[in-house]
């Protein structure tokens, strides 16, 4: 318990007694004469030493609980859990995999919030049960909640039933949108089909220099790809007419086919396509084309200038951000584009 608890409360000041609390409170915390973690004077013992109302004190606790700077523990009482409450925001993100992609969302997120928000990440690696012990064990002292609902096996009475323990407008979805989700403040996210046939659609005059098109598309990984990218790759072979084949990797000793164009997600097949191009003594770009997915400074340069499709990472961390800051709510689907370079 603090033994020293001073509120500058003031008769003649105009603003509400619950916020003259709540000031005072966060004022002390961000000074340091109240550190994280410590007990504050229960609601009864403020109301009894201050000649205010219980209802003023538990208005001002409540407020302070709902903007995460303390938590009410049952039978125990109130704690600081922001040792910096002028942030006024605590968010949990929680993303599916760490990547390169991932890290620029993430960055992007941090650096739009700035100093106004505190940022705790967690990483469920597409497992729901890791990703429902990180929800559990974090349903207080949170503003918001971001998540990447990818997983191996979705299930969506189990993910609607665990989301439903977090106040709708705490939730913020990324990357992915699930239809008949409703649970949520704002979603930004890809749509994988629809993305890859707009996509596909404007590389068209350059894909009709092959002969056939290969999605290069990885199967019994343990980070899943939608589905939906291959759906949306047969839909876009069948109505132009091409010819196409899916295959799951692009093994070391992969055997190059002259007159195809290679769409690739995993950059480990990129490098082994990339290998075995030079080995066979193929052109790239000629005899055989390459599309990547997901942009990086280094498809930037390698063999000149590697073809991608991908999505804005950077946007979807600022629009996150901005929905926060702004505190509005948005169902948007993030910039999708092809960037052509030497390899289509």
């Amino acid at each position: 318990m603090i033994d020293f608890f001073k509120l500058e409360l003031n008769d003649i000041n105009n603003k509400p007694k619950y916020k003259q609390i709540v000031d005072s409170i966060s004022e002390l915390i961000q000074s340091g004469s109240i550190k994280y973690g410590q007990k504050l004077p229960s609601i009864n013992q403020v109301s009894f030493d201050y000649y205010i109302s219980r209802d003023t004190v538990e208005k001002a606790y409540s407020i302070l609980k709902d903007t995460g700077v303390i938590e009410s523990v049952k039978g125990r009482g109130h704690f600081v859990v922001n040792s910096k409450p002028k942030t006024q925001n605590r968010i949990l993100v929680v993303f599916n995999k760490l990547s390169s992609y991932k890290k620029e969302i993430f960055n992007a997120f941090c650096d739009t919030l700035g100093d106004t928000a505190s940022v705790y990440f967690h990483v469920h690696h597409c497992e729901f049960d890791n990703f429902k012990k990180i929800i559990e064990e974090n349903l207080n002292g949170y503003n918001y909640y971001v998540v990447m609902p990818h997983f191996n096996d979705f299930d969506f009475k189990k993910f609607d039933t665990l989301m439903r323990k977090i106040k709708k407008e705490k939730i913020i979805l990324l990357d992915d949108f699930i239809p008949n989700f409703t649970h949520y403040n704002s979603c930004i996210y890809q749509d994988f089909k629809e993305d890859l046939i707009s996509s596909l659609n404007t590389a068209k005059e350059n894909l009709k220099k092959y002969g056939s098109i290969c999605l290069v598309f990885p199967k019994g990984f343990n980070y899943p790809y939608p589905i939906s990218i291959v759906q949306g790759f047969m839909f876009f072979c069948s109505i132009n007419d091409f010819k196409s084949e899916l295959i799951h990797e692009i093994p070391s000793d992969h055997p190059v086919k002259k007159n195809t164009a290679y769409i690739v997600i995993k950059e480990s097949d990129l490098v082994n396509l990339i290998k075995n191009i030079r080995l066979s003594k193929l052109q790239l770009s000629k005899d055989v084309g390459v599309l990547s997915y997901n942009d990086t400074p280094l498809k930037e340069i390698l063999s000149n200038g590697i073809s991608v499709i991908s999505t804005n990472f950077k946007s979807m961390g600022n629009t996150a951000a901005e929905t926060i800051l702004e505190k509005k709510n948005v169902l948007q689907k993030n910039e999708f584009r092809f960037i052509e370079r030497n390899s289509l």
